[in-house]
């Protein structure tokens, strides 16, 4: 009887012991599934931050990350910075009222700096005094929103213009002829920064930029030619999302601004294709500006300032006759491989419309810096894809190249902007991603190391249930 007791004891203790090792044994295993999960959702991190190496060619260009880096560095960034200050680059000729043709009833003049104060008549040129349809009440406010630094400044000196030849670009949508919608501002007045824009009426501009006129590519799924469409407004919008975050109000109360790190990792940097895109945009503007470096080279950048005109002037030739350039990067992108056989005037005309559709879509920024900046950099793309697209010195000889002031400041201030953008992602990435990689990385250490404990402790409970059924 004592001896049945005994076995039927030593049959239970076994059958509580696989019961509580059968349970620390499905513990154990998803403890240890969901660590190697936690891992393993992590890869991806590391994988990015080796091919954020960038090296070698740049896609669909003929010239290489490390030369863009050096020359850019040592030749183009310190004589864009100085020459868009020169008097000639610094006014720019604009249209910045509400006008939006795609979404007139959005509301969107009631965003902010519809209405803003209007230039002094003292202050305004002489030759450009002519009537103006002056828009809203310069003391309506409603507009403003309360962001100071969303206005745009207009003071203009008056000795800065002279008119060059009035010919629309085709591939833009602004009327470039002057009429009374048409103001000047000083660009050195207005620097390119955070504005206090965000919100759906700022993502439904890009969202229509892409969805509707540059829809993302799949290798092999789109042609060369939209390809590069697409490729180019992704690096202007890179471009400009760094610009942003490089100069951002950090604390409103205090007025501080500086550089917001975080942001220009989550905008640019952690996508590597964004900053490839950036490159490429550099590049194909390069080429813009060097294909048509005899025309430029002999404008006259005349604004009654004398010292700053020849100035200017010298400026412009040490960036089109730089040997520097022209050896270590002499076709930064060849345009001639596109437009090819019997689909090619009919696809340029299709891409062209999409661009002009583009360029119509500025006029839906309901931020008036942000319109400004929108406006000059995307005349400035569109002056790029006019010289290289829209004229052929030897095959259309009887169509020379002819461009409007307001054509080669866009193009040299869009040219200053991406060059500034390269530097930054060139100089300020490596630092940026570490940074940013090491606060990714505290909350996997902080899961890892609570992963640990749990195995741990599952594996010294499964020891001491083993001594108790032994």
């Amino acid at each position: 009887m004592v001896e049945a007791k005994i076995k039927e004891k030593n049959r239970s203790k076994k059958r509580r012991g696989w019961i509580v090792g059968a349970v620390i044994a499905v513990l154990v295993a998803i403890a240890v599934t969901s660590r190697h999960s936690l891992i393993k959702n992590h890869k991806p991190c590391h994988c990015n931050e080796d091919s954020r190496k960038y090296t070698g060619i740049v896609e669909d260009c003929c010239c290489d990350y490390e030369t863009v880096d050096s020359l850019n560095g040592e030749v183009l960034h310190p004589l864009l910075q100085e020459l868009v200050t020169t008097p000639f680059f610094r006014y720019f000729k604009v249209k910045l009222w509400c006008d939006c043709p795609f979404w007139p009833d959005d509301g969107m003049c009631r965003l902010r700096d519809c209405s803003v104060c209007e230039c002094p008549e003292n202050e305004f040129p002489e030759p450009f005094k002519k009537p103006m349809s002056l828009g809203l009440p310069s003391d309506d406010l409603v507009c403003q929103e309360g962001k100071p630094q969303a206005t745009v400044d207009r003071t203009l000196d008056r000795k800065a213009f002279r008119g060059w030849m009035v010919i629309d670009n085709p591939w833009t949508n602004d009327d470039e002829t002057d009429n009374g919608d048409m103001t000047y501002v000083n660009l050195q007045l207005n620097p390119e920064r955070y504005t206090g824009y965000v919100g759906p009426s700022a993502r439904r501009i890009w969202d229509a930029i892409y969805s509707e006129n540059c829809p993302k590519y799949s290798s092999g799924e789109i042609c060369q030619e939209k390809k590069v469409l697409y490729k180019l407004i992704s690096g202007l919008h890179s471009s400009i999302s760094i610009h942003i975050a490089a100069d951002y109000l950090l604390d409103e109360t205090a007025n501080l601004w500086g550089e917001n790190l975080e942001l220009m990792y989550d905008r640019v940097l952690r996508y590597p294709d964004r900053v490839r895109n950036l490159y490429f945009t550099f590049l194909f503007v390069i080429r813009a500006v060097t294909k048509a470096a005899d025309y430029l080279d002999q404008a006259e950048y005349d604004t009654g300032n004398h010292v700053e005109d020849l100035k200017a002037q010298s400026l412009m030739q040490k960036l089109l006759l730089n040997p520097k350039l022209q050896a270590a990067c002499p076709l930064p992108f060849d345009e001639a491989k596109l437009w090819h056989g019997q689909s090619g005037p009919e696809l340029k005309q299709q891409i062209q419309k999409q661009f002009r559709n583009i360029s119509a879509l500025m006029d839906c920024v309901g931020c008036e810096k942000c319109r400004l900046w929108g406006k000059l950099q995307v005349l400035g793309l569109g002056t790029a894809l006019k010289i290289l697209f829209s004229v052929d010195g030897q095959n259309q000889p009887d169509q020379p190249l002819q461009l409007q002031r307001n054509e080669v400041i866009a193009l040299v201030n869009l040219l200053n902007r991406l060059s500034e953008s390269v530097k930054l992602v060139h100089e300020m990435g490596p630092t940026i991603e570490k940074i940013m990689g090491e606060r990714l990385s505290e909350p996997l250490s902080e899961e890892i190391s609570r992963g640990q404990r749990i195995w741990e402790s599952l594996v010294g409970l499964w020891y001491l249930s083993n001594l108790c059924c032994v």
